[in-house]
């Protein structure tokens, strides 16, 4: 009798322990756990740490909660400028409601990721190349709006949207580059003349100065000769200056007579 009790005792406690292997679960700190119970959701998330269900009749599936890097395949469209362009991004989201994100969508991360390369390629259509390589950040912003309306539902919450690359034509960046080379040229032409204007006044004003002072452009002239014998030029060219050809003219034209000094007699 006591043997058949021992042995159904035993019997009992492998049973016990086959059920607990059975039923228990771990579910880790990133993690939550949607029971199925006959098919039927079951309660809420559990959460992490040790946690039991039914053998045979329910199913646990575990759900990752950590934020999700998904790529976004490049996308080649059209702009509202008419220019061909390849475009990629890369999306980050993480899931907020486990049990919509396995119950209202059947594969959230495909789902997430189709509707990125849709959103892409509107954003494309809808945008300026000028916008797509240099307003990103709004853009980023419109394309986060567009993928995370929809995900709303799914359980799946949109933490932020990239635009990584936009590749253009080989025939657009020899025009961008045309454009640049341009518009660099067109200042430097703007600089110079500015500086011929400037260099123009005060040469202006100069030349005002010298005309009231006359010896001034004389000791201009002697500088100037000075700072080319400097160079040892075996051939000295210099300037005549016409005030003085002037000078001369007059003294022609209006000669002065010299008094003559007589002796004195006493």
């Amino acid at each position: 009798m006591v043997q058949e009790l021992l042995t159904a005792a035993a019997a009992v406690g492998s049973a016990g322990v086959l059920y607990v292997a059975a039923a228990a679960r771990v579910v880790k700190q990133y993690e939550r756990g949607v029971v199925f119970r006959l098919g039927r959701l079951a309660g809420e998330a559990r959460g992490p740490g040790f946690t039991m269900i039914v053998p045979f009749v329910d199913r646990l599936q575990k759900v990752n909660l950590q934020i999700v890097t998904l790529p976004v395949p490049a996308q080649e469209g059209i702009t509202r400028d008419n220019v061909t362009v390849r475009v990629d991004a890369v999306v980050y989201f993480r899931v907020v409601d486990a049990a919509h994100a396995l119950i209202r969508v059947e594969d959230y991360r495909f789902a997430v990721s189709q509707m990125a390369q849709t959103s892409l390629r509107s954003i494309i259509g809808k945008s300026d190349l000028d916008d797509l390589l240099s307003d990103r950040e709004k853009l980023n912003q419109g394309l986060e709006l567009m993928i995370d309306s929809p995900a709303v539902g799914w359980g799946v919450q949109i933490d932020r949207v990239e635009i990584k690359d936009v590749s253009l034509p080989d025939t657009m960046k020899r025009s961008m580059a045309r454009q640049a080379e341009a518009d660099r040229e067109r200042r430097a032409r703007v600089i110079n003349a500015d500086a011929e204007l400037q260099a123009s006044k005060v040469l202006a004003e100069a030349a005002r100065e010298m005309s009231e002072t006359p010896a001034a452009l004389q000791l201009r002239l002697l500088q100037t000769v000075v700072a080319v014998a400097a160079e040892k030029n075996s051939t000295l060219v210099l300037p005549f200056p016409v005030e003085l050809l002037r000078f001369l003219e007059r003294a022609q034209e209006h000669p002065v007579d010299q008094p003559v000094d007589h002796p004195v007699e006493r």
